[in-house]
């Protein structure tokens, strides 16, 4: 780049992805993983990231490939420092932080998180380091941060980002940061701001080295399936180009929005165990939120088919669900005694009655009571003035 920036595209952020299926997949998942990991590895001369798998225990240790990969990164950092100095001797300070800025990026990349740390913060903190450098300096520590999951150094990062970019950062950083600021939102269950932050950045998205665009579209379509409503779904994520485009990828998003969006519920609820399955146990930013999202699309759910109707039985919707009585019975009465839903199931009928709050009637009284409390204030307050 002419300014000098060096946009860091290492460690790969997909090798955290085979980490976490090593440590939560299924069988055939950790078989696959192993090998992505160690092509990885080996790739990209990664011996502080193998030295963590091995003391984890999720890695055997191999003493000819640890040797080989100290080789090899010993090597390349002595090219780089080498670099370094060409550039201090021949060049001026734009060169001599790109080249100080490349080595960084090297210890991001082998896996050694404190020297790659370190070496981006004594460059970020030259007086000579422009803008854009200092940007793509934090998108590097940000990445870093992502790799190794660490939610503290992500947030300072993210703020920092947010500073820089506000005193003249580019479209396409400002974008990156959006891309990675909603899978960041999707990790924290912060979805209304993921499902936001989506739709935002949908249609220009260029962040590769984040994650390929299925993924993206993954996280944060299932971001908008739990907040957004029915009808900004149809326009702004179900009929979304770049949507369309990938709906062949993952097969059970697609079929958990249309399904939702068209009320056909047991596809819906088949569709959800399929989600469930195929990228939510699997994945590191919605593993851990895996129990609340099914537990949220399923009242969602329940709340879209209960809205049409003042009364039905409990077997059409044990019927319209795909699932038996006991089972809906079961759901209902958790989400009903939750205050999640607005109905009361009669068990002798077999009947569930909607009872929707009366929303302006709640906004009266509560205008009337606050109107009380500020009388009696008021009452108050001449009482003390006569005084």
């Amino acid at each position: 780049m002419s300014d000098g920036a060096v946009f860091a595209k290492k460690p790969e952020l997909a090798l955290a992805q085979h980490r976490f299926a090593l440590l939560n997949g299924t069988s055939e998942q950790k078989s696959a993983a192993l090998q992505k990991i160690l092509e990885g590895i080996k790739a990209d001369k990664m011996i502080g990231f193998y030295n963590r798998l091995v003391a984890e225990g999720l890695l055997q240790q191999d003493a000819k490939l640890a040797k080989e990969l100290e080789q090899a990164s010993a090597n390349e950092l002595a090219e780089l420092d080498k670099n370094i100095e060409v550039a201090k001797e021949e060049h001026g300070d734009l060169e001599q932080n790109e080249s100080s800025i490349h080595r960084a990026v090297f210890f991001a990349q082998i896996g050694e998180e404190d020297k790659a740390q370190a070496a981006y913060e004594e460059v970020l903190q030259r007086s000579t380091t422009t803008l854009n450098q200092k940007l793509d300096i934090v998108f590097g520590k940000l990445r870093l941060a992502l790799f190794y999951s660490n939610a503290k150094t992500i947030q300072t990062e993210v703020e920092k980002a947010h500073e820089l970019i506000d005193k003249g950062g580019d479209w396409d950083r400002r974008n990156r940061l959006k891309a990675i600021e909603c899978v960041w939102s999707c990790s924290q269950r912060q979805f209304k701001k993921a499902s936001d932050l989506f739709i935002e950045c949908l249609s220009t998205y260029s962040s590769p080295e984040l994650m390929p665009l299925s993924e993206f579209v993954c996280h944060g379509a299932l971001a908008c399936a739990v907040v957004m409503p029915r009808a900004d779904m149809k326009k702004k994520v179900i009929d979304a180009p770049e949507v369309v485009e990938v709906s062949s990828y993952i097969p059970s998003v697609d079929k958990l929005l249309r399904s939702l969006y068209d009320c056909r519920y047991a596809d819906f609820f088949s569709a959800l165990a399929a989600v469930e399955t195929d990228h939510l146990c699997v994945s590191r930013y919605l593993y851990a939120h895996r129990m609340f999202y099914t537990r949220e699309m399923r009242i969602r759910g329940y709340a879209q088919l209960l809205e049409s109707y003042l009364s039905l039985t409990t077997k059409s919707m044990a019927d319209s669900f795909g699932v038996t009585q006991a089972f809906i019975d079961k759901d209902l009465s958790r989400f009903i005694a939750a205050g999640r839903l607005h109905c009361v199931i009669d068990k002798v009928g077999g009947v569930v009655e909607t009872n929707r709050p009366d929303t302006k009637n709640a906004q009266y009284q509560t205008t009337i009571k606050q109107g009380d409390i500020l009388l009696n204030r008021i009452q108050k307050l001449s009482g003390i003035i006569s005084i």
